[in-house]
Order: C-alpha cells, then sequence, then structure tokens
C-alpha cells in the first residue's frame, strides 16, 4: 500500500488513532461539536459500508434519544459534507447516502488506522528477513501515528467498543514487536523501559512479562530477570489462581541456568552506564528493598554454604499470605545464582487443592523433571520446562529414588512452593525423600501459609526431627516500614500510619506504596484495588452467617464484640466461634493481645478489611446494623451510653424509640470505639466507597 503525503493540500488524512481528526494538506479542518465528530467516527469504522439513519440514532443517542434526533443527524451530515467537501458540484463522493443509510469512502491510504496496520506487517515482515534497521524504521512509523487513546470522544460509545478493543490489541502486539526488534538491535537501554511499560499496562499479558525478562537478560541483568517473573508468577496466582504457561516456565530456567540457546547472548556487561539505567528505571525503582529479613536472609545464606560445602539441608518458611515468602525465596534463588549453584523452583499446589490430580501434582516428580529439563517430546535439552508427569512414560519405577540420585550430580538448591497445597501422596514422597538425602549437596527450601494443614504435619515432624532449619515470617515493623521509606527517599514520617494501615503485612504495603502519598493515609486515603480484590474474594468464600459477623463488627467500630453479637437477632451464639474462626483463617479478623497479660486480648477488623466491609453496606443496610445493634446494647446491663448513642444517631429514621438514654455530644465518643466513625447527627449516612478511609 502507498504512503499519503500529508502536506499535499489535495489530499485528506483521516486520523482515529486519538482524538478523531481531518487533515488536508497542513490544515486541520473544523469538525465541529462532539456529537458531530463522534458521527464521523461511526462512519469511519464501518470502512465505507453504509449505516442507516436509525442505527445512528441509537448509536449516537444511546439512551434519552431526542425527538429531532434523525433531523439533528441530517443536519450534523450536511455539516460534514461541507467540511470535507466543500469544492463538489452537486452530490458528495465522500459522504454519500442511499436507501441503505449514509457511508464515508475514503481510501485505505488516508486512515491512519490502516497505515499503521500496514506497517506493522512490513515491519514484522523485515524482521523475519533479518532487516532490522528496515523492521526499526516501520514499526517506529506505526507507533509514531498514536497520538492518543483511540477513537477519542468516541471510544466510550457501546458502537465502538469492538473497533477500540481491537485496536488497542494491535498496539499491544506492535510494541511488543518493537521491543523484540530492540533487543535484536542489542538497544537494551531502550528496550527495558519500553517492555517494563508493557507489563504495566497489561499486567496478565505473559508475552510482555516474557520481552521483559529477555530485556533485562540481554542487559547483563538476570537477577532482575528472576525476579520479574517470580512478581509476574505471584500476581497470576493472587488475581487468577494459575501457574505461568510452560513456555514461560522453560524462560525462567534458562535465565537461572544462562542458556542463550534459548536467550540468545548477553548484550552488555552491567558496566556503570547499565547500573545507571538500571537504578533509574521505573520497574528497579518499583521493586521495594527487602526489609524485616534480615535474620532470616542470614539463616539462608548458611543454607547455601551448607550446599556449597557438600551437605544436604531443609528449611521451610512459613507465613501468612503477603507475608514476603515468595520474595525471599526469590532472593534466595538470585543469589544461589549468583554463587554458581544450580537452582530449580517448583510448585507445590494451591491451598486446598490437594487430592485433585495427586500424581501430576506431586512435587517430586516435577523436581526430577525440572533437573532432568525432560520435555514432554523426550529430547532431554538442558532446561525445558517440567512436563505433567505420565506413569506410563516415566523411565523409573520410584521417582523418589531416582530424584535423590539426580540431586547427588550436583549442588543444587531447590524451592518449592505452597507445600501446604501438596496431595497427601505428594508429601509422603518428600518424607521418604528426606530419608534419602545424607550427605548430598542439596537444599530444599518449601514455602507455606498452613503448618497445620492435616496432610503435611507428618512431614513436617519429621523435618523437624531432622535439623530442619524453620524461619517465620512475622508482619514488619514499624522501624522496618521508617526503614523502607528511607531507601525510597520518603519522609518517613508516615511509617507509623503505614504501618498501621498495612497491618504489617509486607504486600499490603507494597500496595500502599503504589498509590499517591496523598491516597496512601489520612482523610484521602484509598484501599489499593489488588487488596480491595483479594478481601472481596475471601468475603465471598465465607458463609453468610460469617460476613454478618463481619459486617456488624464494622459498624460498631471494628473490635468483636461477642457478648454482644449473641443479642443481636438472627445470631445463634452457639454458632458465633465457628464462625470467628472462620474469618480468622481468611484473614479478615486478627487478634490483638493486651500489653499487660498475653493471654488476654481481642478481635479486630484490620483497617484496610474494615473500609472494605463497610462499602459492601449500602446507606439503609447500614442503619439496620445500627439499629439492631443499638437493641442489643439497649437490653444488656450497663450499657455504654456513648456507644449506644452513638449507634442510634447512626440508625437514623431506623433508631429505636423512644430513645432510652440521653444523648452525650458527639465528642464523647471515644475515638477507638466510635462505631462506623458516627456520622454527624445531622442526617443519615452518607454512601461511602471502599476506597474510603474510615478513620
Amino acid at each position: 500500500m502507498g504512503t499519503v503525503d500529508t502536506q499535499d493540500s489535495s489530499l485528506m488524512w483521516f486520523s482515529l488513532l486519538g482524538p478523531v481528526e481531518v487533515s488536508r494538506g497542513a490544515t486541520t479542518l473544523d469538525l465541529g461539536p462532539r456529537q458531530r465528530r463522534v458521527l464521523l467516527t461511526r462512519l469511519l469504522i464501518q470502512d465505507g459500508r453504509p449505516v442507516s439513519l436509525g442505527e445512528i440514532c441509537r448509536d449516537l443517542w444511546e439512551s434519552d434519544q431526542p425527538t429531532a434526533a434523525a433531523s439533528s443527524v441530517r443536519a450534523h451530515v450536511s455539516r460534514l459534507r461541507s467540511a470535507l467537501d466543500p469544492g463538489r458540484q452537486g452530490r458528495s463522493a465522500v459522504l454519500v447516502s442511499s436507501r441503505a443509510g449514509y457511508a464515508l469512502h475514503v481510501p485505505r491510504e488516508a486512515r491512519d488506522t490502516a497505515v499503521f496496520e500496514e506497517s506493522v506487517v512490513a515491519a514484522r515482515a523485515a524482521l523475519h528477513e533479518g532487516r532490522l534497521d528496515r523492521a526499526r524504521r516501520r514499526i517506529d512509523r506505526a507507533l509514531g501515528l498514536w497520538r492518543g487513546p483511540a477513537l477519542g470522544e468516541a471510544a466510550d460509545h457501546a458502537f465502538a467498543l469492538r473497533e477500540k478493543t481491537r485496536l488497542n490489541a494491535a498496539l499491544q502486539d506492535a510494541r511488543e514487536l518493537q521491543v523484540t526488534i530492540l533487543i535484536k538491535q542489542a538497544d537494551t537501554d531502550r528496550a527495558v523501559p519500553v517492555a517494563t511499560r508493557l507489563t504495566v499496562d497489561a499486567p496478565l499479558r505473559e508475552t510482555s512479562w516474557a520481552l521483559l525478562m529477555r530485556a533485562l537478560y540481554a542487559a547483563g541483568r538476570p537477577v532482575e530477570s528472576l525476579r520479574q517473573y517470580e512478581r509476574f508468577r505471584s500476581m497470576l496466582a493472587r488475581e487468577l489462581g494459575l501457574d505461568p504457561s510452560p513456555g514461560l516456565r522453560d524462560l525462567h530456567t534458562a535465565v537461572l541456568r544462562h542458556d542463550t540457546g534459548i536467550l540468545g547472548p548477553v548484550l552488555g556487561a552491567p558496566g556503570p552506564h547499565r547500573l545507571a539505567t538500571a537504578a533509574a528505571s521505573p520497574q528497579a525503582s518499583a521493586e521495594l528493598p527487602l526489609v524485616g529479613r534480615a535474620e532470616e536472609t542470614a539463616q539462608l545464606d548458611g543454607v547455601l554454604r551448607t550446599v556449597a560445602a557438600g551437605g544436604s539441608q531443609w528449611a521451610v518458611v512459613l507465613g501468612e499470605a503477603g507475608s514476603g515468602k515468595t520474595r525471599l525465596l526469590t532472593e534466595l534463588a538470585a543469589r544461589a545464582a549468583d554463587s554458581g549453584l544450580s537452582v530449580v523452583r517448583v510448585p507445590g499446589g494451591r491451598p486446598g487443592s490437594a487430592g485433585h490430580g495427586a500424581v501430576p501434582s506431586c512435587p517430586v516428580v516435577r523436581l526430577l523433571d525440572a533437573l532432568r529439563g525432560r520435555e514432554s517430546g523426550g529430547n532431554g535439552r538442558p532446561g525445558a520446562p517440567a512436563a505433567a508427569y505420565d506413569a506410563r512414560a516415566a523411565p523409573d519405577p520410584d521417582p523418589v529414588e531416582a530424584l535423590a540420585r539426580e540431586l547427588g550430580r550436583a549442588p543444587v538448591l531447590c524451592l518449592l512452593d505452597d507445600l501446604d497445597g501438596v496431595a497427601p501422596e505428594g508429601c509422603a514422597r518428600l518424607q521418604r525423600l528426606a530419608g534419602l538425602l545424607r550427605d548430598t549437596p542439596a537444599a530444599l527450601v518449601c514455602a507455606l501459609r498452613d503448618s497445620g494443614a492435616p496432610q503435611v504435619s507428618g512431614l513436617l515432624a519429621d523435618l523437624a526431627r531432622r535439623g530442619t532449619i524453620w524461619l517465620h515470617l512475622e508482619p514488619l515493623a514499624a522501624d522496618d516500614v521508617a526503614g523502607l521509606l528511607t531507601a525510597r527517599g520518603e519522609d518517613p514520617a508516615e511509617a507509623e500510619a503505614l504501618h498501621r494501615r498495612a497491618a504489617g503485612n509486607p504486600f499490603v504495603l507494597a500496595e500502599l506504596l503504589r498509590l499517591a502519598p496523598g491516597r496512601r493515609t489520612g482523610p484521602g486515603a484509598r484501599v489499593p484495588t489488588a487488596v480491595g480484590t483479594i478481601v472481596h474474594d475471601r468475603l465471598a468464600g465465607l458463609p453468610p452467617e460469617a460476613r454478618s459477623v463481619l459486617t456488624h463488627t464494622a459498624v460498631d467500630g471494628g473490635r468483636l464484640d461477642l457478648g454482644l453479637l449473641a443479642g443481636v437477632p438472627g445470631m445463634v451464639p452457639e454458632r458465633l466461634p465457628a464462625l470467628v474462626d472462620d474469618a480468622v483463617t481468611a484473614g479478615l479478623l486478627v487478634w490483638h493481645p493486651d500489653r499487660g497479660d498475653p493471654l488476654a486480648g481481642h478481635y479486630r477488623l484490620p483497617e484496610l478489611v474494615h473500609e472494605v466491609v463497610l462499602g459492601t453496606l449500602t446507606p439503609s443496610g447500614r442503619q439496620l446494623l445500627h439499629a439492631a445493634l443499638a437493641r442489643a446494647l439497649n437490653g444488656r446491663d450497663g450499657a455504654d451510653r456513648a456507644r449506644l448513642a452513638g449507634h442510634l444517631r447512626a440508625a437514623g429514621p431506623l433508631a429505636p424509640v423512644p430513645v432510652p438514654v440521653p444523648m452525650p455530644v458527639q465528642s464523647t465518643v471515644p475515638a477507638a470505639t466510635a462505631p462506623d466513625s458516627v456520622p454527624a447527627p445531622t442526617g443519615p449516612p452518607q454512601p461511602r466507597d471502599t476506597d474510603r478511609n474510615e478513620h
């Protein structure tokens, strides 16, 4: 396809890759008001096919169509004809009408969307032919046509959805092609930030993460490449409950083994210039320093020294969701790879998945496959992805003994995630493996969330007798948060508030730090999207009665009062302890011991959980809960008058009458126990966003 000289005054150029524009030569035409520009977009994306008058009216006014809609469309068409074809004699050859409707006849080479697509095809062909300079010119030209979000003001209309989705997908493909070309040209200084931007714009798109890993490796930054894999793997598991594809796992193994047959050569050693680039890159700055884990890191370094000296060692890393188990193991893998050890990492299983396909998910088989580099095709190429275990094709009748022999070949670090998701058969095999490893130069480091899972109890008891290193990841301290802020060049004055808001959880803290400073704490604070999604998912997994316990607790200020809840209509007192256990297991209630007596204390909703739970309630639903709590408090001996008054005010018109106690002024309600952050008594509570801070 030929190109259009946009400076030729006799030719028009139609642009949809950004705000809709039409230019003739160097002059941009005046297309009139917004509705007229949307009409032009509607006709352009139809690619010369007619659109009926009725369809145009429905598309332009998706609701509330005026009675004069048809007349308005005809007027807009007339004005567009005057702008697009001012010198016409008789009927317009550009914007034509027929019985079928209106159509816009524009050559493909006069539309930026068509030129973009043709340029991408040409760039891909040039890359395939090895003509890298030509490929780069073509892809740069294609991407240079984009001036903003596709379809401009029309993008939110229903008729534009399919075309917008198609163009956005084509843009992502083109940018990935650009990164591939940049890597081939050894321009990693540009490839890394472009690939990083791709993962930000499409965080669940595996192809973009693979390109980022390749770009980082080519730039001489294999450790950072490994970290990005773990970041994606963790996010994929959290958001979708999935593992990376075999192809990406293959790439990860290649980075660990420096397999240039898969990755290509390292295009630049990490000299001063590249180190400066890494420090300044958005992705590098977004990676939070590892804080509060100095003791654990030192113990794991000891594990590596044991392996290097020819000994075997098991280690178990325990911690709640988000406590940093994945990050700690990723750091360990990077240090092991830097020291020359072989590293293999396999998933154990998702918690709760035990028993679903026990043999294929067996970590012994996965480790054996990873160490041998066995593909499903059986060519034995090093670095190949671990294939699913097929008992019929297994060359070894006993995979446990086979793995023990394989581990004895060279010093190796084996990392096993989600041990509490391994089936009982898999745990039994690991227990047998522990008995076979004596002076084998191998370390097996397992991570799990719940050491009380029944299928792992026998394995853990056996490991305890074998000198296993146990690492329990506690929540970060406020000083750790302050140190993190200082390392990021931020004011540590916010550390206490951030620590309280994150409850010391590294994952939650990292998500908070992604927010703008004014959105992390204080009156403008928001709940990070990832955190809110996880809390909603956990709430959905609870029985309705447990959710009711949490919603009543949330409007009561966040502190669990079992005695009060037992008096709320609909609650079954005998069921309350089990329901509380459900909420605790889901991580939605946390025990706060008293300072003077660690055996005494109370359960409380973490701050962000409190806000999300409140956000699930409508204003009227919240008033109903306040009214129920007020009735329960009123029937209680020695009722807290200030607390009761707060619930009565918040119940609004649903408050029990007559009011049984004098109403104290609002300032007498203690801030720490104010129910639902009590609203002012001048009106009913206002709707709350789950992103708003309730405190």
